[in-house]
């Protein structure tokens, strides 16, 4: 049987490990060409191994640091060689930073959290939005967080950076929803036994928590061509 997703081309940040692997796994098992991005060159290499076992195809794999944002036109212009449009964008990588007091965040742990999920986002967005446009559904997504929904001492950088993505990707949407069959959406997963929610949380237990496989229904559904949402947050799992 044809998956949900057969014959899409997705990108797909944050793909070695975490919700972002687990989802470019799934969107290979739904049928979709995936274009797996991260920094980890091996754990990109596990992964096409695992999506050609399941699949018998290789994906494309693109070891690189999302701060390099030059690097990002340039992988935007090599989709348009290969593919001539990108039909989803799921843009998953994210950066904790450090946890500490305003007062007390170096420049360098404040700039990693804005430079990796938000700067690099708007960087993608940038060099693929012309590729989305080109696909006959046009789907970005990105992950966001329930810190921007309260106030979270020691939190500062990752929450403000979660929320300038927030209005980032919903004005986004707004910009395009009328006159493209573009479509702009943001997950909140909630609770995920990931390596982000260990190093916040070292003392619990993370088996208590899904596992990022739980959780890919919902990244589906945002990419498949059937969905009209729009300029939305989605808010799925557990809430901390």
């Amino acid at each position: 049987m044809a998956g949900r997703l057969q014959g899409r081309i997705a990108l797909v940040t944050g793909a070695s490990r975490g919700i972002g692997r687990a989802v470019a796994l799934r969107y290979a098992e739904e049928g979709a060409t995936v274009i797996a991005l991260a920094r980890t060159q091996g754990a990109l290499e596990e992964l096409d191994d695992e999506i050609k076992q399941l699949t018998g195809q290789n994906a494309v794999l693109v070891p690189m640091d999302l701060r390099d944002g030059d690097k990002i036109d340039q992988v935007g212009a090599a989709l348009f060689e290969r593919f001539k449009r990108l039909d989803v964008l799921a843009g998953i990588a994210g950066a904790l930073g450090m946890l500490a007091p305003v007062g007390h965040i170096g420049i360098k742990e404040w700039a990693e959290p804005m430079d990796v999920n938000l700067t690099a986002n708007w960087r993608l967005i940038r060099a693929m939005d012309p590729l989305l446009r080109m696909s006959e559904a046009g789907r970005a997504l990105f992950v966001t967080s329930g810190v921007t929904k309260g106030v979270f001492p020691f939190y500062a950088a990752y929450a403000a950076s979660n929320a300038g993505l927030e209005q980032m990707v919903r004005i986004y949407a707004a910009e395009v929803g009328d006159i493209t069959k573009v479509r702009a959406n943001l997950v909140d997963p909630g609770i995920v036994r990931t390596r982000m929610r260990a190093t916040a949380f070292p003392g619990e237990d993370p088996m208590q928590h899904p596992p990022p496989e739980a959780i890919t229904d919902i990244f589906v559904d945002l990419a498949e061509v059937a969905c009209d949402r729009s300029g939305e947050i989605v808010r799925v799992g557990v809430r901390s």
